[in-house]
């Protein structure tokens, strides 16, 4: 095992001071650590953790555990998972999934699994796909792209439930259930809705703030008696063309691999997959 140099902390602005350049060098490998701890960083104070990997004075990755469990990595190579795993497990903490690109998190659930007994079991396995040169969808629905506004968020909601059900995402759909839309992953999204010439809002897109100057589409959703009419490739195209507008360097998505219709659509419009990423939930057999 190399020496353990994970520096742990709960302060994020201290974190963002020495690691946030880092982050932003790889805008779209870094996608979700970006938005996560961008999203620690508004919340305030919290039982969050921060890690920041360095060895001789170079920082080569980062790790961040919500409140909610979730353990976030950057690329790590399984020492550096173990190292990890070993300083994790001995300050008592007891994550419920991890997520990181395919090969990280595998390797960190190994390690987890060796210094704690729980097991893992993969849970989400995408595509990740940064936009190269944005290619408007041919033919091009009739129709126009609408920012979703105040008046808009019963239908947000509803639109956002329904593409929880379709991609069995409970979660999401407990948080929304329970009243708790700022607390789930849309709630700091900002929507588009693609509507006919009649006004019908028949497909939805979702893109995060610009951080790092990096924007990531998610979700997608066009509801299934709107479908094969290519409104999902007009409303991707167009909150894609507005990221770049308003001054995002990378406009990266996800897609499931085992879509094979919105990954040829995400090609054709130009995206081009970068690498593939996973997530693990971790079953406890004593108290977690």
């Amino acid at each position: 095992m190399l020496p353990d140099h994970w520096h742990l902390t709960t302060d994020v602005e201290d974190f963002l001071a020495r690691a946030g350049a880092f982050l932003r060098s790889r805008p779209a490998l870094h996608t979700t650590p970006l938005t996560d701890v961008e999203k620690l960083r508004l919340a305030g104070s919290g039982d969050h953790v921060l890690g920041r990997l360095e060895t001789d004075g170079e920082l080569r990755a980062v790790c961040y555990l919500t409140p909610r469990g979730r353990l976030g990595l950057t690329p790590l190579n399984a020492d550096d998972a173990d190292a990890l795993a070993a300083r994790l497990s001995a300050l008592g903490h007891t994550p419920a999934q991890v997520v990181a690109d395919q090969d990280t998190a595998g390797v960190f659930a190994s390690a987890w699994q060796g210094h704690t007994g729980a097991t893992p079991k993969l849970f989400w396995h995408t595509h990740l796909y940064r936009l190269g040169t944005l290619t408007p969808p041919r033919p091009h629905p009739e129709g126009r792209a609408h920012l979703a506004g105040a008046e808009d968020r019963e239908l947000v909601v509803r639109r956002c439930r329904e593409f929880c059900v379709e991609v069995g995402e409970q979660p999401s759909i407990d948080l929304i259930d329970a009243g708790s839309w700022e607390r789930s992953r849309f709630g700091d999204r900002h929507f588009t809705f693609w509507r006919t010439p009649d006004g019908t809002p028949v497909s939805m897109a979702a893109v995060t703030s610009v951080t790092g100057g990096m924007v990531r589409v998610d979700p997608v959703h066009t509801p299934p008696r709107f479908r094969g009419h290519g409104y999902a490739g007009a409303v991707t195209a167009a909150v894609s063309r507005a990221a770049l507008r308003a001054g995002a360097t990378d406009v990266v998505l996800f897609a499931d691999p085992a879509n094979p219709t919105s990954n040829a659509l995400y090609q054709r419009l130009g995206y081009v997959r970068l690498t593939d990423c996973a997530g693990y939930r971790f079953t406890y057999d004593g108290p977690a």
